[in-house]
């Protein structure tokens, strides 16, 4: 979510906005999409929400601005059930979005939204007075959306349709962790309540390049039993990226582990610290918005001689790189659907 933030807040001024400024309401319905057979007694009734957001749309101030049809850029505030009042209470949330235009007419937005933040529960598991949430073991999660937007503009006023997902979980810090898959369609009002200012920029050419970098990670895992012990895990990278125009990068990596929670896995096994380090290369495909990256990409463990998940892992989430090289690194490292934990980590490009 502070990632977001730092996207919006170097992007957006009020003194001189560089771009629409809108407010938008929106009511969504939908369904608990019960993932895992385990799950079924949850589904109990439909899910129904509210949001409130506010965001801009730039007008060509930067060459990425350009490259994606001046993207909405803003943040979304969540409130509602999630099809299970009893069990699962309800829940509230603000996300940091971007929705990229794919079809742009002077009336009409077809778009792509995407957007991560923070949700709060009011209901998770509880060994005493709530065994049936198996889906959810703390309050706080990690919120993220992704759906479709149509969106008719006439003035200064909007209707925007929707439809998306949205993903409750919290990385496995604490158990349980299935998570919550909410499938919802929206109808939403929007009003613009103030006036970008017009871009006459002439843009430099794109610059093909290479950048190369190291990163450092920490993060907490906790595994079965329910309540179980708390495992920190520690891991390092060597990341090679390269820069093909403004809406196109790759990254490859080696990846280095150190997941304490392995020494968990069957205890009757003598395990040595030397012994549980993972070896990887991840391979992964970068959604650059100028400073702020999405990333996407799978990576293969070359070396993994306890074997406690499948061979293949995947990575998903955002980074922030600042102009003197130093980086800040959110994402969520997983096996298939299964998540694995949270990547907090921190680091530097050698070149840029």
């Amino acid at each position: 979510m502070i990632l977001i933030v730092v996207l919006v807040a170097s992007n957006c001024s009020f003194g001189q906005l560089k771009g629409d400024l809108w407010i938008e309401a929106k009511g969504k319905a939908g369904f608990l999409a019960a993932h895992r057979s385990v799950m079924g007694h949850l589904a109990a009734e439909h899910a129904f929400a509210g949001e409130v957001s506010c965001y801009f749309r730039p007008k060509n101030r930067k060459l990425w601005h350009k490259a994606y049809k001046n993207p909405l850029i803003g943040v979304t505030g969540f409130f509602g059930t999630v099809g299970n009042r009893e069990l699962l209470g309800e829940y509230y949330g603000l996300i940091g979005f971007s929705s990229f235009p794919l079809i742009n007419l002077k009336h009409y937005l077809f778009s792509l939204k995407m957007g991560a933040g923070l949700g709060y529960g009011t209901k998770h598991f509880n060994q005493e007075t709530n065994q049936l949430n198996n889906a959810i073991g703390s309050s706080f999660n990690a919120q993220i959306c992704l759906g479709l937007e149509s969106r008719i503009l006439f003035g200064n006023h909007s209707v925007n349709i929707s439809i998306d997902m949205t993903h409750f979980s919290n990385g496995s810090s604490k158990m349980p962790n299935l998570g919550l898959n909410l499938p919802y369609i929206g109808l939403g009002y929007g009003y613009r309540i103030k006036k970008g200012i017009d871009s006459n920029y002439v843009h430099d050419a794109y610059k093909k390049r290479w950048e190369y970098g190291i990163m450092v990670v920490g993060s907490v895992k906790e595994i079965y039993p329910t309540g179980g012990k708390k495992y920190p895990i520690f891991a390092a990278s060597a990341i090679g990226r390269r820069f093909f125009n403004p809406k196109v990068a790759v990254e490859v990596s080696f990846d280095v582990f150190s997941k304490q929670a392995i020494m968990g896995y069957h205890t009757g096994i003598r395990k040595k610290q030397s012994e549980i380090i993972q070896l990887g290369l991840f391979a992964g495909y970068i959604l650059p918005l100028d400073h702020f990256h999405l990333l996407f990409g799978m990576g293969v463990y070359v070396r993994d001689k306890f074997k406690p998940e499948t061979p293949l892992y995947h990575r998903i989430g955002m980074r922030y790189v600042f102009d003197n090289g130093i980086n800040i690194n959110l994402a969520l490292k997983s096996h298939w659907a299964k998540a694995d934990y949270f990547e907090y980590g921190i680091g530097y490009n050698f070149k840029k």
